[in-house]
């Protein structure tokens, strides 16, 4: 790189960590915020309930894309930067001064799906505007590496959350951040905030985009450019799977494993988040290499092997990493059966926000210990009294229900009330022992079926459209992808599993995903690599695009 193209991609890359950091800060904290705005729910139902509100940034960014996609073609790239930037930073420094459920009842999840909202809006700009910016600057022999850079900055500014965590937590000790500490990774983002958008400012203008400005050439619709032939059409669709596919074992990888192992595996928070920030560490310049990659070899071998990889693998991965992770649960899971009879009836749906918050049916107390301890479980419908059978000791509802079934489990070799040994580290040499190593080692593979996917994939999506509306096209179905799919994902899984007390039946959705849209992408996604971005021409598109050369 040249001193400007380093000047452009550490400038966009800065930016973009800040902002993914301050969404995805939330993603590493989902624990805590459900037992702070969703304290009248069980432990389960206020997981699900946090991620949800972590899917409602997700939700929205489609509408994010329309806006601000649209302003990125209309006016410019420069202005989107730091109009998203200040939203986001303003949104994650009031998530950290909201009042808990506690203390202001139901105005507080409200509020804060609304700082989410606001997140969710400003990140969907941020996205199609940085790789529309860093992709128009870039040679094309080595586009996706200088992409790469930034969109690694997702897997860079997880690990920066999770070590602003640890450190805090390190500081005011862990009943601290448990009580008030989690609001400071929040708070402080407003210095970062500041030096992004001091850097951001410093940028000039895509020469491409200056170059159709100064000619009057660039688009007056680009909505109905972007969209204006079947064509385009056609690959608006192919890049909505592409995001849709590449977003499963994205949030899989990240979100769903951090919070799986916080609560489903009782794994203890410090050892999680140090083992992630790690991991991640190492996932950012996993992105940069799949990327130089695909500039030798195409996009499509490294989005493919990635997808692929992923859809083989994840089960037997994630098997493993429950055994390793909590070893005394894996065999009790495996060895003792577990089944509540029980009229329909008295059984609630858990996970409803409006519905019941406090669970009386013996039905219902049930389900709430053995979901929150890791329980497989069957269900027969029946009529009567609830019953449930662990092994060959049945426990009949009644005053006593709880206390007697979580006896049940304890004899049964169930470890209760985390009572089991799971894997924890005391300081970062511990990430060398056995079984610790071969955790991290196991979701690095995860990680890294998610950097093959993710770096190519953005490539490609800025590579498939005109310069015209590249924005406009690249986001809108790269968002409503995400969006509807990865956004979702953690917070169907952990619902699906806390139903049948599995985390690995939770797998079938996105494995099955995967499979599907790698599948479809085969069969249609063209090969883009060394393309000049202003020379692109889609297939059957007859939309006419004005040529502004560039180098490479």
């Amino acid at each position: 790189m040249n001193r400007q193209e380093l000047k452009v991609v550490g400038a966009s890359a800065v930016g973009t960590a800040f902002e993914w950091y301050d969404f995805f800060l939330y993603g590493a904290l989902v624990p805590v915020i459900g037992s702070k705005f969703f304290s009248d729910y069980g432990s389960a139902a206020q997981t699900v309930f946090a991620l949800l509100t972590f899917a409602a940034g997700f939700v929205v960014r489609p509408i994010g894309a329309l806006v601000f996609a649209r302003i990125t073609d209309l006016i410019g790239r420069k202005i989107v930067f730091l109009v998203t930037l200040v939203l986001m930073g303003i949104s994650t420094v009031a998530v950290g001064l909201l009042p808990t459920a506690d203390e202001i009842g139901i105005m507080a999840p409200i509020l804060l799906v609304t700082c989410r909202i606001l997140q969710g809006l400003a990140v969907s700009g941020e996205f199609g505007a940085a790789v529309t910016y860093v992709s128009e600057y870039a040679p094309a022999r080595q586009r996706a590496f200088f992409v790469g850079w930034l969109t690694g900055t997702t897997a860079l500014a997880f690990s920066l959350s999770l070590g602003v965590q640890l450190l805090v937590q390190a500081i005011v000790g862990a009943d601290a951040f448990e009580a008030w500490g989690w609001r400071v990774p929040f708070v402080i983002s407003v210095v970062p905030l500041a030096l992004s958008v001091w850097i951001r400012g410093k940028l000039n203008e895509s020469p491409l985009f200056l170059q159709m400005k100064e000619g009057g050439t660039q688009t007056k619709a680009p909505l109905r450019e972007a969209f204006g032939s079947r064509a385009r059409v056609r690959m608006v669709a192919i890049v909505f799977v592409m995001a849709a596919t590449q977003s499963f074992i994205g949030y899989l990888s990240t979100v769903y494993m951090v919070t799986t192992m916080k609560t489903y595996l009782k794994a203890d928070s410090f050892t999680v988040n140090a083992i992630f920030m790690v991991i991640m560490l190492i996932g950012f310049f996993l992105c940069v290499l799949a990327c130089w990659v695909s500039d030798r070899i195409g996009r499509r071998p490294v989005l493919f092997a990635g997808l692929g990889l992923a859809a083989l693998l994840a089960f037997p991965v994630t098997g493993a990493i429950v055994s390793t992770t909590n070893p005394e649960l894996a065999r009790a899971q495996e060895n003792v059966s577990v089944t509540i009879q029980a009229d329909p009836a008295e059984c609630s749906f858990q996970f409803n926000p409006a519905g019941t918050a406090t669970f009386t049916s013996d039905c219902d107390r049930a389900r709430n210990v053995l979901q929150a301890n890791s329980v497989i479980f069957d269900r027969e419908d029946t009529t009567g009294p609830t019953k449930v059978l662990v092994n060959d000791t049945q426990v009949s509802g009644g005053p006593r229900m709880t206390d007697d079934l979580l006896a049940a489990l304890r004899t049964a070799g169930y470890p209760v009330d985390g009572s089991g040994g799971t894997i924890k580290i005391t300081s970062f040499g511990d990430l060398f022992d056995g079984p610790v190593l071969t955790v991290a080692l196991l979701l690095l593979a995860l990680v890294a079926f998610a950097q093959m996917a993710q770096g190519p994939a953005a490539t490609a999506m800025a590579e498939v459209f005109p310069t015209r509306v590249r924005a406009t096209a690249l986001s809108i179905p790269y968002q409503l992808g995400v969006g509807m799919f990865g956004g979702l994902l953690p917070a169907t899984m952990v619902a699906v599993g806390a139903e049948v007390g599995s985390a690995i039946t939770a797998l079938w959705y996105p494995v099955g995903a995967m499979a599907l849209g790698l599948l479809i992408l085969v069969f249609t996604l063209p090969e883009t690599k060394g393309v000049g971005l202003a020379e692109v021409r889609i297939a059957g598109d007859t939309a006419e695009e004005p040529v502004v050369r560039q180098d490479g």
